[in-house]
C-alpha cells in the first residue's frame, strides 16, 4: 500500500482480517480493473441505512421529509470529502500514474468514494454492526451538533426564505475567484442582496460549498440586522 494503513484503522476502528478487501477498497480504477467501484455500492447502502437510523433515533418527532433532507446534507460529497480529510485517506489510496501526477489523491469525488468503498470493505470483512459502528464513529458528532429546525434544510434555501416574505428579491452569486491547481481548487463567491446593500463571501472545495458559505454569512448579517433595529429605543 502507498502508506502504512495501521493508523488510518484505529481511526476507522477496525483492523481487517482480510487485507485483500482492504487493500481493494483504496484501489481506484486508473490502477487496476479490482477497484473500489463494487464496494462503493454496499458502502453507499451502509451509508445511508445507518446515518437513516442515527438520525431516526435522534429526532423521535421530525418528519420524515426533514429526516430525508438531514441524511442528504450528511452523506453528499461535501461531507465525505471533509471526513476522508479528516482521516488523511489521500496517502492510502492506489491511483494510476496519471492519476496520482495530476492530483488525485485530494480530489473530493475520489475520496467521498473511497470512504464509501471502505465501509463496504468492512461490511464484506466482518458483518453489518462492525460497519454500522464505524459509520456511528464517524458521523455521530455531527449528528449531535444538528439543530433539526435550522439545518434540515441548506443555507441557500433559508435565506430565500428568509427573504421572500420581506419582499427583498433574490439573492446574487457570483464567482470571483478559482484558486489552485485542478485537483485541489478554493473557490470565491459573492453573495449579492441588493435591496440591502449587503454582499458577503464565501469559499470551498467546490462552487456549491461556497455559495452555501456565502448564503449562510448573508444569513447571519441580515438577522443581526434586524437585531439591531429591535435595540433601537
Amino acid at each position: 500500500m502507498p502508506s502504512d494503513s495501521r493508523h488510518l484503522e484505529a481511526r476507522l476502528g477496525h483492523t481487517w482480517g482480510n487485507r485483500d478487501l482492504l487493500l481493494q477498497a483504496l484501489t481506484h480504477r486508473s490502477f487496476s480493473p479490482r477497484n473500489y467501484e463494487r464496494l462503493e455500492f454496499l458502502g453507499d447502502g451502509v451509508l445511508n441505512c445507518v446515518v437513516g437510523l442515527m438520525l431516526y433515533r435522534q429526532f423521535p418527532d421530525q418528519p420524515e421529509g426533514r429526516l430525508s433532507r438531514l441524511r442528504a446534507n450528511l452523506v453528499n460529497q461535501d461531507s465525505l470529502h471533509e471526513i476522508a480529510q479528516d482521516l488523511d485517506l489521500g496517502p492510502h489510496l492506489r491511483l494510476g500514474e496519471g492519476e496520482l501526477k495530476s492530483g488525485g489523491a485530494q480530489r473530493p469525488s475520489i475520496l467521498a468514494d473511497a470512504l464509501e468503498s471502505l465501509l463496504g470493505s468492512a461490511l464484506l470483512d466482518a458483518g453489518f454492526e462492525v460497519a454500522q459502528a464505524m459509520v456511528e464513529r464517524l458521523f455521530g458528532a455531527r449528528i449531535d451538533a444538528i439543530n433539526p429546525n435550522l439545518q434540515g434544510k441548506d443555507a441557500k434555501t433559508r435565506l430565500q426564505e428568509w427573504l421572500q416574505p420581506r419582499r427583498l428579491g433574490l439573492p446574487t452569486y457570483n464567482l470571483l475567484d478559482t484558486a489552485g491547481q485542478a485537483h485541489a481548487q478554493t473557490f470565491h463567491v459573492e453573495c449579492r442582496i441588493d435591496a440591502r446593500a449587503l454582499a458577503t463571501h464565501g469559499q470551498g472545495a467546490s462552487r456549491k460549498a461556497a455559495e452555501q458559505m456565502a448564503a449562510e454569512a448573508a444569513l447571519a448579517a441580515l438577522e443581526g440586522q434586524g437585531a439591531r433595529k429591535q435595540g433601537k429605543p
